[in-house]
């Protein structure tokens, strides 16, 4: 391979065990995430926070641009600010923008416009996609990168013992307004963090199973 691009030596990670064991662990570990909206109050250091926001930037991009930024809402003020524009938001959603078939869809997961997920979690995390960089450069596959970043983000925090929620107020740009960020970041996805409350319940619902998710060509 002739290039004019600096390089550097690849330091690839490699498990101590065979990969269908290494492979086998981490799949045991993500088959036990759970989407959650009963939240604990417990703390959670800012430490892990920005551990599980690193694991994140390690997704690729588009042309290495790292079109994403994170922003973690600790303050109690700023998260019940958001969750009243998020209310306001759901409440328009839920009463007048959404169609009664995807009504139906959400009828398992006996969601509303009541969020108080949005007090009791210790963080949110507020993901926001760049359109340009800082500078104003171009940045590529957005929301591919982004959407990746965003799986690393959650894979991190089940690694860590937390509970997330992927949430998605319809529409976001209170958030921009709310955290004061800059026309080229556009909100992405709002995700609480924290321990799932002790008597935490989720939908009884299944994941499809492998052979309606894969095809093998062998």
């Amino acid at each position: 391979m002739h290039h004019d691009a600096p390089m550097t030596p690849l330091r690839p990670y490699r498990p101590d065990s065979a990969p269908e064991s290494a492979a086998r662990a981490f799949y045991d570990i993500m088959s036990k995430r759970r989407t959650v909206r009963m939240f604990s109050d417990k703390p959670v250091s800012r430490e892990t926070i920005e551990t599980i926001v690193r694991a994140a930037g390690t997704a690729p991009s588009g042309a290495n641009k790292q079109p994403w930024r994170f922003v973690a809402v600790s303050d109690p003020a700023l998260k019940a600010k958001i969750r009243v524009a998020a209310e306001e938001e759901e409440r328009e959603f839920y009463h007048r923008r959404v169609s009664q078939e995807w009504r139906d869809d959400l009828a398992p997961f006996a969601t509303d416009e009541h969020k108080p997920f949005l007090d009791i979690a210790p963080w949110l995390i507020v993901v926001f996609k760049m359109m340009k960089t800082d500078d104003e450069g171009q940045t590529y596959y957005v929301n591919e990168s982004v959407g990746i970043a965003v799986g690393l983000l959650l894979a991190a925090a089940q690694h860590a013992g937390l509970a997330t929620l992927t949430h998605t107020p319809s529409p976001m740009k209170f958030l921009t307004d709310v955290l004061g960020r800059p026309a080229h970041e556009r909100p992405y996805l709002l995700i609480p963090v924290g321990y799932p409350a002790d008597d935490c319940v989720v939908p009884d619902i299944s994941r499809k199973p492998l052979e309606d998710i894969l095809v093998v060509h062998e």
